[in-house]
C-alpha cells in the first residue's frame, strides 16, 4: 500500500524488452537507500517488485505485458523521468490518501491553466471511471494524491473519454513530480478511491 506521497523524482536508466514484458533500471538514491529483493516500489503510481539493487541508488524490475498495455509505463523510455514512492510503513502518517499501486486506466493531458501560485490541470477521464471521481474527493495521477477540484462532461470529444477532471497544483507539486512539467497531450496513470469501488460491489451485491 501507497500513500500518494512522491518521495522522489528518479530516471529509467536503461530498458529490456522481453518476449512478453520489460525489466527497467531506475535510478532513485532515496527510494534504493533500504530496497531489497521483493520489495514494492510505485513509479508513476504502478506497484512494482525490486528484483535488483544496483550500485546502491538503482534497483531493476520486471514489468508484465498487462501493466505495459494498462498504463503509461510502456511509453516511457531511457531518460523518462518517473515518480517513486516505497509502500507505506506501518507506523507513518497517511499523508495522502490509500493508493494500492494498481492503475484502472490512463487519461490524457488536456490543458493547462497558470495562476501566480498555482496550476489548474485537466485531464481526461475514462468513462468507465467516471462514477468513482467526485469533487473534492481523492484521485492518484502517477502516483500523486491529489484532490479533485473541478469535473465536466466535454460532448464534443470521442465516446469512451467524454469525463474529465481538474486538479490544482501547489509549487511544491509542480517542483517534485513529474506532473509539474509534463505537456498538453501526455499519458498519465489513473488509479481512482478504493473506497468507491467497494461501495459500489456492496451496493450492488445488496
Amino acid at each position: 500500500m501507497f500513500t500518494g506521497i512522491v518521495e522522489e523524482l528518479g530516471e529509467i536508466v536503461a530498458s529490456e524488452p522481453l518476449a512478453d514484458s520489460a525489466r527497467l533500471t531506475i535510478r532513485g538514491k532515496l527510494v534504493t537507500s533500504d530496497a531489497k529483493h521483493g520489495d514494492s516500489i510505485a513509479v508513476n503510481g504502478v506497484c512494482l517488485t525490486v528484483v535488483d539493487v544496483v550500485d546502491g541508488d538503482s534497483f531493476t524490475t520486471d514489468v508484465m505485458g498487462e501493466t505495459l498495455n494498462r498504463s503509461g509505463i510502456g511509453k516511457l523510455g531511457v531518460g523518462s523521468r518517473v515518480n517513486l514512492e516505497r509502500a507505506a510503513a506501518v507506523n507513518s502518517r497517511l499523508g495522502g490518501h490509500i493508493v494500492q499501486g494498481h492503475v484502472d486506466g490512463t487519461g490524457t493531458i488536456l490543458a493547462r491553466t497558470a495562476a501566480e501560485n498555482w496550476e489548474v490541470v485537466r485531464i481526461s477521464l475514462p468513462d468507465n471511471l467516471a462514477r468513482y471521481v467526485v469533487e473534492k474527493g481523492s484521485i492518484t495521477v502517477d502516483g500523486i494524491s491529489l484532490t479533485v477540484s473541478g469535473i465536466g462532461v466535454d460532448d464534443t470529444r470521442e465516446p469512451g473519454h467524454r469525463d474529465w477532471f481538474e486538479v490544482s497544483l501547489i509549487p511544491t507539486t509542480r517542483e517534485l513530480t513529474t506532473l509539474g512539467t509534463a505537456p498538453v497531450g501526455a499519458t498519465v496513470n489513473l488509479e481512482v478511491d478504493i473506497i468507491a469501488k467497494y461501495v459500489e460491489r456492496l451496493q450492488q451485491r445488496g
